[in-house]
């Protein structure tokens, strides 16, 4: 997998990610400075990294998106090893 540089917002997203932590667009604001948290996700995922976009909607009523660093499913590696065989990557 590639690596992240250290020295980015990104970085320690996936750091907090890594650590088993679930982050929501407001905290990863709080925390980090991100201002679009779907966008770092995307970077994170380009990396080779399996994070998951949950919603569930919280106390106040609201639909709120968590983000999680989890392990891709059988069917998906299963994907990119075909995308590798058909020289898509």
């Amino acid at each position: 997998m590639k690596k992240i540089n250290e020295n980015t917002k990104t970085y320690k997203l996936f750091s907090a990610l890594l650590n088993g932590e679930v982050i929501s667009q407001a905290e990863a604001k709080k925390r980090f400075g991100i201002q679009n948290i779907r966008a770092e996700a995307t970077r994170i995922r380009q990396k080779g990294y399996a994070i998951y976009a949950n919603r569930r909607v919280a106390g106040n009523h609201v639909e709120v998106t968590e983000y999680a660093l989890g392990k891709p499913s059988r069917k998906v590696v299963a994907a990119g090893y075909k995308a590798i065989q058909l020289g898509l990557v």
